[in-house]
């Protein structure tokens, strides 16, 4: 398990665990043997590239300058999945399963959380995605590292579930059909700001029973991140342009809590709304499972859904007392929020190459102690698990083939 988080400091650091976790993992030279080494090992040989200090591009100087720009920079298809809650989800796949590209049944997924509503956007195309993603699915021939399938969800609203940030069992179950999907694939986690927070919460929830062989959250929102950003009004008022965009198909559920926010929500168009205006309006009442929601305001929620005091609950083997042993941190001096543009042009961020030397080297026969996964079942029609029944998932259909392009006119920080 890696974290790779978003922070400001005076010099690049790492945070290592106290006693890193032990793996096994083949030897570059020779596959067939392999070899003990730690977590911390694993880095510094493999994944150098965190190692070394971000410097930032010329005229980018700064965190906003950085955080800017990473906004205003025929990828996939989709296939529908249909939830127990009535939900609907969206998993992007690339390259497209007719793209004439074949893949051996081992071969690693990337599943990707995209930030911001998970439920209520088509983020495939944002570009700090795709600039990790696209490198990642290449061939290596072509310098890419040969991963085929990159996954992540969003489509329009139909449930009165909404996007939360302490919400994991959308990406649980969307893990549930990409797991049967590729049962002999290793499943690679990445996140981004939002998604990150999620994908913390999930390897966390799920502790040896975890389906990923690693994760890497990148620009993960810590504590009371949106009350104190200077964004927030701005991450305020997109999301309330996207819940009148799905407005009709809310009011399709009266009784429910997202429906009686909308008259409160929606009564000045265009009024814009701090991020914790908007939360305490909608999100303490609609964005998770009952119980724990709702809450009484906005910074119970903030304090429940934070992922930063989950940290010591990820393991896949039994953790030490003092600190986790497979969580590395590691923080940069500047950056922006999904930022980290150095010179060489809009594709060229630092955290590209950390996290494609991430995956590798996860993917390259690491052995991570003994993990308890439950398989993946058929149950009364229902993709699941046993003693989780109250989740599960099931094909609705194709979403077409999704392409490329600009987010909204308006939604400046939308992907964020």
């Amino acid at each position: 398990m890696g974290l790779f988080p978003f922070g400001t400091s005076s010099r690049s650091k790492v945070a290592w665990p106290q006693n890193p976790a032990q793996l096994v993992t083949q030897t570059r030279d020779s596959p067939a043997q392999s070899e003990k080494i730690s977590l911390r090992e694993l880095i510094e040989n493999r994944c150098p590239s965190v190692l070394k200090p971000f410097k930032p591009a010329w005229g980018l100087f700064n965190g906003h300058l950085q955080t800017g720009y990473a906004v205003v920079g025929d990828f996939t298809s989709r296939k529908l999945l249909k939830l127990k809650d009535g939900g609907t989800l969206g998993v992007d796949f690339t390259p497209p399963a007719d793209s004439g590209r074949e893949f051996q049944d081992t071969t690693p997924v990337v599943v990707a959380l995209h930030g911001s509503h998970r439920r209520c956007a088509d983020s495939s195309y944002e570009a700090y995605v795709r600039n990790i993603i696209a490198p990642a699915i290449a061939p290596v021939e072509e310098g890419g590292l040969g991963i085929p399938r990159c996954c992540r969800a969003g489509v329009p609203l139909t449930s009165p579930q909404f996007y939360g940030l302490s919400h994991t069992d959308d990406f649980r179950q969307a893990i549930y059909y990409i797991a049967h999907m590729y049962p002999h694939a290793p499943l690679l986690g990445i996140g981004f700001s939002l998604g990150a927070n999620i994908l913390t919460r999930y390897v966390a929830e799920e502790g040896e029973s975890c389906r990923l062989v690693s994760a890497c959250a990148l620009a993960c929102v810590w504590a009371t991140w949106f009350s104190r950003t200077a964004y927030a009004k701005s991450l305020g008022t997109n999301l309330k342009k996207v819940v009148a965009r799905h407005a009709d198909s809310i009011r399709q559920f009266p009784d429910s809590p997202f429906a009686q926010a909308l008259p409160t929500l929606l009564a000045k168009p265009n009024e814009r709304l701090l991020m914790r205006q908007f939360d305490r309006i909608v999100s303490i009442q609609c964005a998770g499972s009952r119980p724990p929601f709702p809450f009484e305001d906005e910074w119970e929620y903030y304090k429940y859904a934070s992922s930063h005091d989950k940290l010591e609950a990820i393991a896949w083997v039994p953790l030490d007392f003092d600190r986790n042993q497979w969580v590395t941190i590691v923080v940069t001096h500047g950056g922006g929020h999904l930022g980290w543009f150095q010179s060489g042009g809009s594709a060229n961020r630092w955290a590209r190459r950390p996290a494609l030397e991430w995956f590798r080297a996860t993917a390259e026969g690491v052995t991570f102690g003994l993990r308890q996964i439950p398989p993946v079942k058929l149950i009364n029609g229902w993709l699941g698990e046993v003693g989780k029944e109250r989740l599960g998932c099931k094909e609705a259909g194709d979403g077409g083939k999704i392409q490329g392009g600009p987010g909204r006119k308006g939604d400046v920080l939308s992907g964020l």
